[in-house]
């Protein structure tokens, strides 16, 4: 792609839409537009197409951050030396022996 096609293309947008069941956002996929106004109603128009969404979320793809799959232990693996994340120092009732 030349650097002037880059230049005047619409800006990346991504689509989370909840559905009727659901309380969370789902990513749905993602489009360009000039705005949001314009995201949103091309969001509306090629996600929900059949009425299954309550809401609908535009995000510019340039103002996501994420975290490096390659650092994946650093975000996730459990840390030994914080005990409190570890609940082997509680005592549960009886009652909850299933736990």
């Amino acid at each position: 792609m030349s650097t002037n096609a880059t230049q005047n293309e619409w800006p990346l947008w991504e689509v989370f839409v909840r559905n009727k069941a659901g309380l969370d956002h789902k990513h749905c996929g993602s489009l360009h537009a000039a705005d949001s106004k314009m995201a949103l109603q091309m969001a509306r128009d090629v996600y929900t197409r059949r009425q299954e969404g309550t809401s609908i979320w535009v995000v510019l793809s340039s103002q996501i951050v994420a975290s490096d799959p390659g650092e994946k232990g650093m975000y996730f693996d459990p840390m030994e030396d914080k005990i409190y994340r570890h609940p082997t120092f509680y005592e549960l009732p009886d009652a909850l022996n299933h736990m």
